[in-house]
C-alpha cells in the first residue's frame, strides 16, 4: 500500500471515530432568563419564562430555616463560600417554595445574579453532564432537585455522592445543590433497616446508605405546623390578595377544611385560600 493510500485509509478511520464519539457539550446560553429546566434526553437547558413561586413574606411558620437558606443563597450569589442544602421533613410545609422564593428575593437584591436550574429525580444519572455544562459559564447556578429520594436497588445515589462533594474535579465553584425530600437520609426507613438485618457488616452497609445526606452542609428540617401557624399562613395570603372575608368566618371555615383533609400544612392552607378566592370571586394574580 502506497503512502497516499495509507493516509487516505487512516483519514477515513479517524473520520469514523469522530462520528462515533459523543459531541462535546456546548457552553450553555443562560442569557435567556434566570430559571431553566434540564432536559437530560437532549442535554439542553430549557428556559422557564415565569417561575411559579410565592413571595418570601407569605411563607409563615418556617422563620428559622427561611433565614438560614436565604443567607446561604445570598452568600453564594455574591461569590462567597456556601453549602449544599437538604430541605427535609413534613409534606406541604414549603420546602420547594422556599428554594424558589430565595432565588427570587436574591435576584431582586442582586440584579438577577443567580440562575435556578431544576433537574428531575429521574434525570439524576445525567448530573455529571449537567455539571460539566454549567461549569463552562461564569454565572452562579443553584441546581435544584425536588422530592429527591431513593428506593430498593437504586444505586444512583453513589454517583450523586461523588458529584456533590468528591471525585477528582469536585463540584464546580459556580454551582450549588439544593434538594428537598420527605426523608432525612433520602432513603426509606424500612430500606435502611433491611440493610442492617441482611448485610454481612451491618454498620458499614448503613454508613454507605446514609452518607449521601452528609454531603449536604445544611440540613433544614420542616415539621408539621400548629393550628395557629396554619391560620397565620392563611391570614398572610388573605392580606396579600385582599380577599374579602372576616377573620371569624375564615377561622371557622379553615379549621373545617383541615378536618376534611386530615392534616395541616402550608399546602393545605394554600388550597383553602384558592377555594376561598374562588367563592369570593377574587383573582390570585
Amino acid at each position: 500500500m502506497t503512502n497516499d493510500a495509507l493516509l487516505t485509509q487512516l483519514t477515513r478511520i479517524a473520520d469514523s471515530l469522530d462520528r462515533l464519539a459523543p459531541p462535546a457539550l456546548p457552553e450553555p446560553d443562560l442569557s435567556q432568563g434566570t430559571a431553566f429546566v434540564w432536559q437530560a434526553e437532549t442535554n439542553v437547558l430549557r428556559p422557564v419564562p415565569k417561575v411559579n413561586y410565592v413571595d418570601m413574606s407569605m411563607l409563615h411558620g418556617i422563620d428559622r430555616v427561611k433565614d438560614i437558606l436565604l443567607d446561604n443563597t445570598l452568600r453564594f450569589a455574591k461569590g462567597l463560600p456556601a453549602n449544599n442544602a437538604l430541605l427535609w421533613g413534613a409534606r406541604g410545609m414549603g420546602k420547594s417554595s422556599l428554594v424558589k422564593a430565595s432565588h427570587a428575593l436574591v435576584n431582586q437584591q442582586l440584579d438577577d445574579a443567580l440562575v435556578l436550574v431544576e433537574i428531575h429525580r429521574e434525570d439524576i444519572p445525567s448530573l455529571p453532564e449537567l455539571m460539566q455544562s454549567l461549569q463552562k459559564t461564569e454565572r452562579r447556578c443553584v441546581l435544584f432537585c425536588d422530592d429527591l429520594s431513593f428506593d430498593g436497588d437504586d444505586d444512583t445515589y453513589k454517583s450523586l455522592k461523588t458529584v456533590l462533594d468528591g471525585g477528582l474535579e469536585g463540584r464546580p465553584a459556580n454551582v450549588i445543590f439544593y434538594a428537598t425530600s420527605n426523608r432525612r437520609h433520602l432513603m426509606r426507613r424500612d430500606m435502611i433497616e433491611n440493610e442492617r438485618a441482611t448485610a454481612v457488616m451491618p454498620s458499614e452497609a448503613i454508613e454507605e446508605k446514609v452518607s449521601l445526606s452528609d454531603r449536604f452542609g445544611l440540613w433544614l428540617g420542616f415539621h408539621s405546623c400548629s393550628q395557629d401557624e396554619y391560620l397565620e399562613m392563611i391570614r398572610g395570603y388573605i392580606a396579600h390578595y385582599d380577599i374579602p372575608v372576616s377573620d371569624d368566618d375564615m377561622k371557622k371555615e379553615a379549621i373545617e377544611w383541615t378536618r376534611t383533609r386530615g392534616s395541616r400544612s402550608g399546602r393545605v392552607a394554600w388550597q383553602f385560600v384558592q377555594d376561598l378566592a374562588g367563592r369570593t370571586e377574587t383573582p390570585l394574580d
